[in-house]
Formats: C-alpha cells, structure tokens, sequence
C-alpha cells in the first residue's frame, strides 16, 4: 500500500483587512490527525472539496495508507497572526519529521494567496519544510485560481494543480486529479514544470469563466492537453490582487513529461492573455443606477455588492447598498448575509416577533467602510445557522453561520449572521423561510461565487454588480500598494511584456 502524508493550508488573504487568528481558523476548519480522514469521508465535511475529492479518489483506486496531519483553513481574511501561523509550522514539521522514510507521497491543499504578518509566501515556506524534512518524495499541491504564484510554489512540487473554474465549482474534481497525479509520481513518473506571469492584475469581476478572455484561454489549455499526451496539468491562475505581493500577476503554469512541450505551451498561454490583456476590466453600476433598477425592474434581478465580498477579505456589513435601498422605498427585497454579531445576537435575546430598532454596525471601528445604519425592524425568523451548503461552491459543505436572524425592515428582508462568509448558497436565505423565486431583488454580499449558487434563479443578464466602497472593490486605483510589482495592468496605462 503506497503511504501518504496529508495537510493543507488555505486562506485568501487581503492585506487591507484585518488580521485573521487562530480563533478564525478553529471556527471554520481546523482538523488534525484521523478528524481529516472522517470529516473527508462525512455526507457534509467542513473542509472545502479539494480533500475529500483526493481521499475519495484515493478509496476508489484501492488499499492506501494515509497520513493525516493537519489542515488549516477558514474564510477570507486579512493576514494570517505570524505567531499562529509558526505553531502550525511546527506542528507540521513534527508531524513530518516522525514520517521520514516512511511515505511514499504527499498530497498538499493550498489556496495560493496567503498571507501572515511577516511572510508574503506562506505556502512557499510549507512547501520548503516538506521539503527539508522529506527531500524529494513525490509531491502533489492543489491551489485555488485566485493564487499569487511565487517561484517556489512551482519549483518546489512535482505536479501544480489550479482551479478550472471561476465561481469554484470543480474543487472536488481538483483534488481527484491530485490523487491521479500523485499515484503516477508514486509509481516512478518524473513530471517538469513551466511557468509564465505576466504583469497583469485583473479586477476580480473580470475572471469569469463561463465566458470572456479569461474562459478563453482556460479552455484553449484544455483543448492543447486534450492533444498532447506529453501535457500533464494546464493551469492558468489569475492571482488575487488584495494580497499585494511582488509575484503578483496572471501565470501559465504547465505540468508535463516533457520540458520543451511544457515551455512551448507555457509561452502560447502567455502570449494569449496578453493579446487579450486590455479586456480585463471592471464595469460596474453606480450605487444610485442600482437603486433606481430595484425601484423599476420588470423582472427579478440579483444585486451583487461586490466591493464588500467576505470571500475576499471584506466584511460582509457596508451599509451602502441596504441604506440606498430602504432610503428610496424599494419593495420585495432580500439583503444576504450581513455580518453582524452583536445585532444577531440582539434578534436572538428579542425573539421571532419582537418589533425594534435594528441597529447595523454600532461598533464601526473594524475599519473605514463599517459606518452605522439604523432602521426599525421586526424579527420574522431565527436559526442557529447550521446549514448545508445546497449549490455552487459550499454544495454538500456543512456551514456554520452562527446565531442568524431575518429581520424585515419596510418591503426588505435582511439575513443577519454572527459569523462572516459571503452569500454564495441560496441555503443561506432559505433555511429561514424566503422563497428567492418570489423577490423582485435580492442582493448578495459577494464577488462572483454566488453565481454557482444562485444561478437557478438569475442568469447572468439578471446580475448588477454594484460600485460601492469596501475592502474588495475591482477598481484597483482605490487602494496604496506597497507590493505590486509595477507597472501593471489594468492599474497602469502602460506595461511591458516579451
């Protein structure tokens, strides 16, 4: 039986936002040793879909010997509290050191985009401790598509696996290709590696990939591996500007058997994302358009508040948006998720009925975007906020909103949670009773993972992405960068690439 060392870590990390603890990590996923293997193997596992996809893949492919160690991840943040992050570190080396010459393989879950308040490449310096403590046995890292893609993540793995999809819908499928990928390295395959980056920084709402230049070039590597049986993995990552790193920018990144086969490659991907680098823009409505679209609108549209998206790093409580529509009357409107714990918590003490004034963000101090809002609301339901994810990127994943409160505020609904995660699962409004097909507007504090989860009920010509200030606005001139690599496209007018 091959033997297997198993760990992760994952978080995207926003440098604007604030910084993400331990506590963070042990509310979302925070599993060691045999907890990975049964959360894996659970109906609804709290880990996101890479590990269960690799482990079931794994199971179905016959008689295995995993190594569970530890897998850290939670939701956007800010950076990762350093003194945290080197006690996972040595976790982890202990983990491995005791496993010296007694794998066979090990299969890393990564996110790409990390961050801790030292380090600019956390999974640079994990990967480098595999490393250290187990020299060359084969390794397999899996990472999300929004991964700023240093040189170590490609030097030091044997096989770099990214996302295919933008909403995250093949996260499983991901972790299943791991698994393939490592049984052939296991089984003496030698795999080499190209990488490309180029120097531009896409606004967030850009990287689609149902269609436009981003899809474009995801599926002209597929098709190009398709062909070429030398071609192992094909990722084209779009990296998450809100790190602000030095290896910020997009990158081709080709696994093969074959070097010259993998530059050539490589170098075609690049050269399509360049041809295509001007498309790779934001095109947003103003907060007033938006509002008078609530006010008119024909048929049911979906708002997206996509500079206050939690699955960025933002907070998931801008007032904006909710203060434009109550202000002007708008009806039949649900407002998903806002993240505020001590008005939760408030609705809970106050019980399913209770008429009050709802109180929105009265400790403003997290940060410059957080400002208060008060309104008189009724409490309509409650939960404890133990839900299954239903559709798109949490589907089958168990969730934990904490205390989670619907408060009606005029002709709005507005779905309050303890906890902070963007509205990406219809679940999330549906566990208290609203029926979404009947809303004239719903709008979700998310970038573009709603769109896997809501699709059933808004196509993409019924979504408005709304320009308003918060931690994760596409228009990237409204940040200071200290890191970027410059210049950069779309930030600059000019960049140079060859």
């Amino acid at each position: 039986m091959k033997r297997v060392a198993l760990l992760g870590f994952s978080i995207e990390c926003n440098r604007f936002a604030p910084v993400a603890m331990e506590a963070d990590f042990a509310a979302r996923c925070l599993l060691r040793g045999p907890a990975i293997l049964e959360d894996s193997r659970s109906p609804a596992p709290r880990a996101l879909g890479e590990m269960p996809g690799f482990i079931a893949d794994m199971d179905a492919a016959g008689p295995w010997q995993p190594h569970p160690l530890l897998l850290a991840m939670t939701e956007p943040n800010g950076p990762v509290d350093h003194a945290f992050f080197q006690r996972l570190m040595d976790e982890w080396r202990e983990g491995l050191r005791l496993l010296r010459g007694r794998v066979d393989g090990v299969y890393c879950v990564m996110h790409g985009a990390g961050l801790t308040t030292v380090l600019d490449d956390p999974e640079g310096a994990i990967q480098a401790l595999i490393r250290a403590e187990l020299g060359e046995v084969p390794l397999v890292c899996s990472y999300d598509l929004h991964v700023n893609v240093s040189d170590a993540n490609v030097a030091l793995n044997d096989a770099f696996v990214g996302y295919l999809t933008n909403p995250h819908l093949d996260m499983r499928e991901r972790g299943a290709e791991s698994a393939q990928l490592l049984r052939r390295l296991m089984a003496g395959e030698r795999f080499v590696r190209a990488h490309r980056r180029l120097p531009i920084v896409p606004p967030t709402v850009s990287l689609l990939t149902a269609a436009g230049p981003y899809a474009e070039v995801i599926n002209l590597g597929q098709e190009r591996r398709a062909a070429d049986p030398r071609i192992v993995n094909v990722s084209v990552m779009a990296g998450f500007a809100y790190s602000d790193t030095p290896f910020n920018g997009m990158c081709a990144i080709v696994t093969a058997t074959h070097q010259g086969a993998a530059d050539a490659l490589a170098d075609e991907l690049a050269e399509a994302l360049w041809a295509r680098r001007a498309r790779f823009v934001a095109a947003l409505t103003p907060i007033e358009e938006a509002t008078q679209r609530a006010l008119t609108t024909d048929v049911p549209l979906a708002f997206a508040d996509v500079a206050d998206n939690p699955g960025g790093g933002g907070r998931g409580n801008t007032m904006w948006l909710l203060e434009a529509f109550h202000r002007a009357g708008v009806e039949g409107a649900v407002f998903g998720v806002i993240h505020d714990p001590e008005l939760a918590r408030e609705a809970h003490a106050k019980g399913v009925g209770a008429r009050f004034e709802a109180r929105f963000n009265r400790d403003s101090g997290q940060d410059p975007f957080s400002r208060p809002f008060a309104a008189e609301a009724e409490v309509v339901a409650l939960s404890d906020g133990k839900v299954t994810g239903r559709r798109g990127i949490f589907k089958g994943t168990a969730m934990r909103l904490g205390a989670t409160a619907r408060l009606r505020l005029g002709g709005i609904e507005v779905v309050v949670i303890e906890g902070r995660t963007q509205c990406a699962d219809p679940a999330f409004l549906e566990h208290l009773g609203i029926d979404l097909a009947a809303a004239r507007a719903v709008v979700v504090k998310s970038r573009g993972h709603f769109r896997g989860g809501f699709d059933e009920f808004f196509d993409h010509a019924r979504i408005v992405e709304v320009d308003a200030p918060g931690l994760t606005s596409p228009i990237l001139s409204r940040f200071e960068w200290t890191r970027l690599p410059r210049p950069v496209l779309p930030l600059d007018e000019e960049s140079a690439w060859r």
